[in-house]
């Protein structure tokens, strides 16, 4: 760069383009590159180039890329899926690639063909900058340009964009638009130009003229009022300095100050009350709920009893039947006969459906062929230390197999996906019926079906979910999660996704789930269960000095090292705990199922956690038809309880 100055104040390695469609990128078609800011020339620059370009800093090309021509408009892709874990866990891509459409690049013939996707861009010609869903896979950014154009998104694989935002903050103000969390508006560091966005934005109800004077003499007070969270970067950014000096925009890397100020509605939490566990009900006492006719009395009082002790092993093949919805707690006995008659015929008429399919049939049929294989090979694999499954010709074998076939042809659109015979296994073994078996784990689907889909929402949901809960309940234990590449809690990917089976002795997941289908006290116990063997562990993991590998390496050996009754017990405390809070947020009571939760703007749930909110905030306007709706209105200023995918740095 003859006769210029310039300085790199920020470089990050393993940023790659996609430059193909397809669900599984080949190596041709990942351009791995390295992405730079730098000062040069009164002015900073964002700068990505190939890896054979990167090498040389002086040999890259600083300039302003026309409007018209050398802008790739890049569409925005969900990341990958990879929840971390063996090939088993891997449920199913998620990625819904559409097609590129680039301009074609204007001037010299670049050197390679992957020369031609190196970029640069003036961080004051950008107008927003897009982030990736927070999730299981590494993370993007898509950024856009004030002529209204997209750079090609850059994915990385190493992680990185939390600090590549943190460096453009210096020089930035990044809001994050109030009808698009994921979505960054970006504005230069002037008042007039924040005052203007406060009113564009319409953050506050009064006039926004003087928003920023007021933010300047008493931001507390101004932020509470209007914001759900403000972090350190947006405190920067308006620090009043002294007179006559200006303020100090490109601070060495190193010196940067460690973020983590955070302005949250404050949750006091209470101490945290002694929880005692009850004797499993047994069939005596269960009796005693039976009146005439066989209908069950006093439903509420034994489902507590249930919650409170579990059930004894010898009153679990009747009793499952009616946690898991086969049978219906008001119906009487004769009622019971008729629904069992009515329900066993049903099977068998499914049955027969797949067992009247000859092979030649099934040679033109793809799919039932794949559910079978694979039906196949999750079932000579599962619970095969158990005695009920052990042997090469075990019956529980075959019957395993024939309800989870049947139950293909019970709910098509789903299907058979690997997991299930985890959760069948356990019902088999306590209930011995074949009809009896199905219908139960049909109950037992009603419920975690959403685990189990192709959009995986629902699981992107739950660990979103189990993510404010434990900022709540454990701020520091999230912190440091976070600054080891661990705060998107994917390594607890296979507890939810399957019910703790796996991490848990088979007699103790027989007590885990009849208590967690009783629903008490509330709809997602299942997720204080995974705060409970984290608040178990924080001491290990926080004094260890684990990284985000030996994180994930110690949760999975906790497999089998788990006592049932200290998590569950653990599990209610909490649950007490944050309900005595008398200033929950609405979304942590929306967890909770203390309060309704707010109306839906999409079909699908919110996959990204959502901020602290301490009240519930008015309806948002409605979103036009062609804007995607987003789970939360709050503006942030770089929200820090966000994890992003895969392994940041």
């Amino acid at each position: 760069m003859e006769g210029t100055d310039y300085r790199v104040v920020f470089e990050k390695g393993g940023v790659y383009l996609h430059t193909s469609a397809k669900k599984h990128q080949d190596p041709d078609s990942l351009i791995a590159g390295v992405i730079r800011v730098v000062e040069k020339d009164n002015d900073v620059v964002l700068h990505w180039a190939p890896v054979e370009e990167a090498g040389d800093a002086t040999q890259i090309l600083f300039s302003k890329k026309d409007a018209s021509g050398g802008d790739s408009c890049t569409s925005e892709e969900e990341p990958t899926f990879d929840p971390g874990y063996e090939p088993d866990w891997a449920v199913i891509s998620t990625v819904r690639p559409r097609p590129r459409h680039s301009e074609p690049t204007r001037g010299a013939e670049p050197s390679s063909p992957r020369d031609s996707w190196a970029f640069s861009v003036s961080l004051g010609e950008l107008k927003s900058i897009r982030r990736s869903k927070p999730g299981l896979s590494w993370a993007y950014l898509v950024l856009v340009t004030q002529a209204g154009g997209s750079l090609p998104a850059l994915h990385f694989h190493r992680g990185g964009t939390r600090a590549l935002l943190r460096v453009l903050s210096r020089y930035l103000l990044l809001a994050s638009s109030p009808q698009d969390s994921r979505l960054y508006l970006v504005f230069p560091h002037d008042s007039s130009a924040l005052s203007n966005s406060f009113h564009h934005l319409q953050l506050f109800d009064q006039d926004s003229s003087n928003v920023v004077s007021r933010f300047l003499q008493d931001p507390y007070s101004t932020t509470f009022s209007s914001f759900s969270r403000v972090t350190n970067f947006f405190r920067g950014a308006l620090q009043p300095h002294p007179e006559g000096s200006a303020p100090d925009l490109h601070p060495a890397p190193d010196d940067e100050p460690e973020p983590g100020f955070e302005v949250i509605s404050c949750v006091e939490l209470g101490a945290r009350p002694d929880v005692e566990r009850e004797p499993p009900v047994t069939e005596e006492e269960w009796a005693r709920h039976v009146g005439p006719e066989g209908r069950l009395q006093q439903v509420p009082e034994l489902k507590a009893r249930i919650f409170s002790g579990g059930l004894s092993p010898s009153l679990r093949r009747e009793a499952w039947k009616f946690l898991l919805g086969y049978l219906s707690w008001e119906g009487s006995a004769e009622e019971h006969k008729a629904h069992v008659r009515k329900k066993t015929d049903e099977y068998f008429r499914m049955k027969l459906q797949w067992k009247s399919v000859s092979p030649e049939q099934e040679r033109r049929n793809s799919l039932l062929h794949g559910y079978r294989s694979l039906i196949e090979r999750d079932v000579s694999r599962t619970d095969r230390n158990n005695k009920f499954y052990e042997g090469p010709s075990n019956p529980g074998l075959s019957l395993l197999n024939d309800i989870l076939l049947t139950y293909c042809m019970y709910h098509f659109d789903l299907g058979y996906v690997q997991g299930m015979s985890d959760l069948l296994s356990p019902i088999l073994y306590v209930v011995q019926n074949e009809v009896d078996a199905f219908w139960c784990f049909c109950g037992f689907m009603e419920l975690v079906h959403g685990n189990f889909e192709e959009s995986q929402e629902t699981m992107k949901r739950q660990l979103g979910q189990l993510l404010l809960l434990l900022r709540v309940l454990d701020p520091p234990l999230c912190d440091f999660l976070d600054s080891q590449d661990s705060g998107s809690l994917c390594f607890c990917f296979r507890w939810l996704l399957i019910w703790f089976k796996r991490e848990f002795p088979f007699p103790d997941v027989l007590r885990l789930w009849e208590v967690l289908w009783t629903g008490l006290p509330g709809p997602n116990l299942h997720l204080l269960v995974a705060c409970a063997i984290l608040d178990m562990e924080r001491d290990t993991l926080m004094l260890s000095g684990f990284g985000s590998n030996e994180i994930l390496k110690h949760i999975n050996e906790l497999t089998m090292k788990l006592s049932v009754e200290d998590v569950l017990r653990r599990a209610e405390a909490l649950y007490r705990q944050l309900t005595a809070c008398a200033e929950l947020p609405h979304n942590v009571q929306e967890v909770l199922g203390l309060a309704p939760p707010t109306e839906p703007r999409s079909p699908s749930p919110p996959a990204s956690p959502l901020p602290l909110s301490p009240t519930r905030a008015p309806p948002a306007p409605p979103l036009p038809a062609d804007t995607a709706p987003q789970p939360d209105s709050s503006l942030e200023i770089l929200p820090e309880e966000e994890e992003e995918e895969g392994a940041d740095s």
